[in-house]
């Protein structure tokens, strides 16, 4: 069946997330592995993904871990500098696949706020047919119920949606559903997915 929507995660699919990245050059790896090793920070992020307020979650968690306060804050305070870069022929897939008509959905674990301000160096999260944002949600991927509202919401089940994201766990949840899906490695590999799923010609896939 050809896809009668895509949806794109949004961390490593169209913008690179990689904290760890950001802290080996921040503070060096060794301190990094050190702070990891005695905070959740993940933990501490998949609450914003959850909708808890972006500021007072994080400076917060720098509080609880006096050590470590500083490096914490840099969470918030230099967020942007952790997603980035985009991944620009991501962008160019989701402008040419919408240039084609077919409907381009997100869902993404993100918090309200930081979407919010990266909206505001990216302008393209701003372009979706249809927001799926965990945040405002208040659940987040693999969570069977995030995909239940997306196709509530959309009218859309099953195979009629094309499902692109880096992680496994997310896309089994979207398999379970009967979702067309891609694990997103690279974004030629995506390319060439949605060219033999019949949404896009190899020239407008590059």
């Amino acid at each position: 069946m050809t896809p009668q929507a895509v949806i794109f995660d949004i961390g490593n699919v169209l913008i690179e997330w990689q904290p760890e990245r950001f802290y080996d050059a921040a503070i060096g790896e060794e301190r990094r592995r050190a702070m990891f090793d005695v905070v959740d920070l993940h933990g501490m992020n998949e609450l914003v993904d959850l909708g808890h307020p972006f500021t007072a979650t994080i400076y917060t968690a720098a509080d609880q871990n006096p050590d470590w306060r500083d490096e914490i804050r840099m969470w918030h305070d230099r967020w942007i500098e952790m997603a980035t870069p985009v991944i620009d022929h991501s962008v160019r897939l989701m402008k040419a696949l919408q240039a084609r008509g077919v409907p381009v959905f997100s869902l993404t674990n993100f918090g309200i706020e930081s979407y919010d301000y990266a909206a505001t160096h990216y302008p393209f999260l701003r372009d979706f047919d249809r927001d799926f944002i965990s945040g405002h949600m208040r659940m987040t991927k693999p969570d069977p119920a995030i995909y239940t509202a997306v196709e509530d919401t959309s009218g859309l089940s099953g195979s009629a949606l094309l499902f692109a994201d880096d992680r496994a766990d997310n896309i089994a949840a979207a398999q379970k559903k009967g979702w067309q899906t891609h694990l997103f490695e690279g974004p030629q590999g995506w390319a060439d997915r949605l060219v033999s799923a019949g949404l896009l010609t190899s020239d407008e896939a590059t």
